[in-house]
């Protein structure tokens, strides 16, 4: 009887036992599975991603070549001092006004499109500024890129909308690093052109022929592949790598709602698409994003007015020539895409604490302009821009960081295009407030930089509980 009770419990268990086995392999084929999906939709991002980083290389890299050129080929064309400096007024503006739109308005119609039509019209501006005989069609050159060439804040828009949350300052960090190489690089291009005959002009459609180019790569992007990978990984439900399922479900569903919003909207008529960027903007206006917005203008203006007349102030402070300046201050663009470089240590270091990061890298931007302001030698100069040149780095990317943790990622061209204006707000008002403290002292525009950054670093110490709590502002949509 024992022996046949075994016998008997015998089959019931091995029955057991393959379909046990059954679905154990049935779970891990499905792991499998979500890893392969996991893998396939984590290297569709990275390209897509490595893409975006030639699109920001791309687009300073041709802008280089061709502002620092601007201001000695207006005069050339017979321009007052006066009359060149209202130009360069006039696209200071536009920017100011026109980013808030446009960003938003890629929220509405879709980063792809959105991103075409601004590189397409830079270089449609860029072309007209290689004909430009007289001092109006130098004029006219600049609306186009005054109102439209916001690239870079699209592109970043676009990187928010692909990566996660715990990733994106790394991400953010890598394309300014790669935008600020095409910054470096395209001076020494453009100088080198204009050399030969008619170089402005050869400069100017060089410079609209890389916008096409760029426009083309924007094109190519693997769109339909990002958004595959995106499905692929969602039936994974597996956190791998850099991106959580969690993560990868918020990213699946943004890149969803958004590509149906952008072919419904791309073929409203302008009159809608209008109506609704402006209630989208007055959703940003009645937010409480105030603060953060506060704390990018004022940490903007002092690093301005750092910069600002630099030359000159180290001149009268230590005697040293212009040329010295600018090599200086080609080592502290050179030091800031290595900070961008080193920003995926630095916020694992500080366990993706965004707003820690940014509180000390604003207080370590303020000692350091302290630092300048009260040098005694051109070393203690040499060793603020060397750490400045991190720290204002970090600074940036931290600050948008923080607008799109707190705003949401459902409006990062919105929040994006603000953050925009805050700054063209800033670089409007720093070269007067730098005149004005330059009459009392070379060290006055540097002194009250340090005020500016104590007041912002005051906000942030005021406000640390809804920068912490992370995403508690909600925004109104239309």
């Amino acid at each position: 009887m024992p022996s046949a009770a075994a016998s008997a419990a015998h089959p019931a268990a091995t029955g057991r036992g393959p379909v046990a086995t059954g679905g154990r392999m049935e779970e891990e084929e499905e792991e499998d599975g979500g890893r392969g999906a996991a893998g396939s939709q984590t290297a569709a991002s990275g390209r897509f991603v490595r893409c975006l980083y030639a699109v920001g290389f791309l687009d300073l890299f041709g802008v280089s070549m061709v502002v620092p050129l601007m201001n000695l080929h207006i005069k050339s064309l017979g321009a007052s001092h006066t009359v060149a400096g209202i130009i360069g007024s006039l696209y200071g503006i536009m920017q100011l006004f026109s980013s808030t739109f446009v960003g938003c308005w890629s929220d509405i119609v879709g980063r792809r499109y959105s991103l075409l039509a601004c590189i397409l019209l830079s270089a449609l501006g860029y072309f007209l500024l290689g004909t430009s005989t007289t001092v109006f069609l130098f004029a006219l050159s600049r609306v186009p890129v005054g109102i439209f060439k916001h690239t870079l804040s699209i592109s970043k828009a676009l990187l928010s909308d692909l990566v996660s949350e715990r990733d994106r300052p790394l991400v953010m960090g890598r394309f300014n690093a790669a935008s600020s190489v095409g910054f470096i690089l395209g001076p020494v291009v453009g100088g080198y052109l204009t050399e030969l005959e008619d170089g402005f002009y050869q400069t100017s459609f060089i410079c609209a022929c890389i916008f096409l180019l760029n426009a083309g790569l924007v094109w190519m992007l693997p769109w339909s592949e990002e958004n595959t990978g995106n499905r692929e990984h969602q039936q994974g439900n597996k956190e791998t790598g850099s991106f959580s399922a969690k993560a990868n479900r918020d990213l699946h569903l943004k890149s969803t709602t958004n590509g149906a919003m952008a072919s419904d909207s791309l073929f409203q008529s302008p009159w809608i698409q209008v109506a609704t960027v402006l209630k989208r903007i007055k959703g940003i206006a009645c937010s409480d994003l105030w603060d953060i917005f506060l704390v990018r203008l004022l940490m903007s203006v002092a690093i301005l007015l750092y910069y600002n007349n630099f030359s000159l102030a180290l001149e009268e402070r230590f005697g040293v020539k212009p040329l010295f300046a600018g090599y200086l201050m080609s080592y502290s663009s050179a030091l800031g895409v290595l900070a961008g470089c080193l920003l995926g240590p630095i916020t694992r270091l500080y366990q993706h604490n965004t707003y820690r990061l940014l509180l000390h890298s604003s207080t370590l931007t303020c000692t350091l302009i302290l630092l300048y302001a009260s040098a005694l030698s051109i070393w203690m100069v040499v060793l603020s821009s060397t750490f400045l040149a991190f720290s204002t780095t970090i600074g940036r990317t931290c600050i948008i960081d923080l607008e799109l943790t707190i705003g949401g990622n459902e409006a990062s061209g919105t929040l994006l295009g603000v953050g925009q204006s805050v700054t063209s707000v800033g670089r409007i008002v720093a070269p007067l407030l730098s005149g004005i403290a330059q009459e009392f002292s070379p060290c006055g525009p540097p002194t009250l930089g340090v005020g500016l950054a104590l007041v912002a670093i005051l906000i942030m110490n005021a406000n640390k509980e809804k920068y912490c709590s992370r995403g508690n502002v909600k925004l109104k949509n239309p």
